[in-house]
């Protein structure tokens, strides 16, 4: 299939207005400014489609894009951004923990870090948490340009070393140089045909 029909079914702040467990979804988590709208618009091909908060960290709801009406992204609140209170940081977890544990037709989690910087406790912990929901995980690095290749394989072999993502695939990925699209897609087609749904989405222009 081609991508031809997108829409936002809805931005759930409680568990009770997440949409009904209908067809399979994909979640996007990572920390605040990790890139997960500007990724979701890539892989989409789409610019603005995905929302973006003006300010960061303070995205308090899971948004649900419907895609082609056969399967759903879900992009998860940022996490982990320092100049919002330990309160509201705290109030969320709860939201996605729900979601990410309870969630009977969440097929994958991608979970975003940024390329730049060495594994984060707080990335580690949320990939603990993915783990746990024994759903197919996929790690992404985002912002891939900012590192020349000797830099790039030394911070993924610092992920690679984490024991919580051993075993997980890996994709890189950069949204200004629209790098990691192709291969992402195939992950999850990969997944698609694993779970046994008849569902493909083509390669598009870009």
């Amino acid at each position: 299939m081609k991508i031809k029909e997108l829409s936002l079914r809805i931005s759930a702040g409680r568990a009770e207005q997440f949409p009904p467990e209908d067809m399979p979804e994909i979640a996007f988590a990572g920390r605040s400014n990790v890139g997960k709208s500007s990724l979701i618009n890539l892989m989409l091909g789409r610019r603005n489609f995905a929302r973006t908060s003006s300010t960061p960290g303070k995205t308090r709801t899971i948004n649900f894009y419907e895609i082609n009406g056969a399967f759903r992204f879900a992009d998860l609140p940022g996490y982990g951004y320092a100049k919002v209170s330990k309160a509201m940081r705290e109030s969320w977890a709860p939201l996605m923990e729900e979601y990410l544990l309870s969630r009977k037709n969440l097929l994958a989690t991608l979970l975003l870090v940024d390329v730049r910087r060495s594994p984060q406790d707080i990335d580690i912990q949320m990939a603990r948490l993915i783990k746990e929901t024994q759903r197919h995980p996929i790690v992404v690095l985002t912002k891939t340009d900012k590192l020349n290749q000797s830099q790039l394989q030394k911070s993924l072999r610092a992920y690679q070393d984490v024991a919580e993502l051993q075993g997980v695939p890996f994709v890189a990925t950069s949204t200004l140089r629209l790098r990691g699209k192709y291969p992402l897609w195939d992950a999850i087609n990969g997944i698609f045909q694993e779970e046994g749904l008849d569902i493909f989405v083509e390669r598009q222009r870009d």
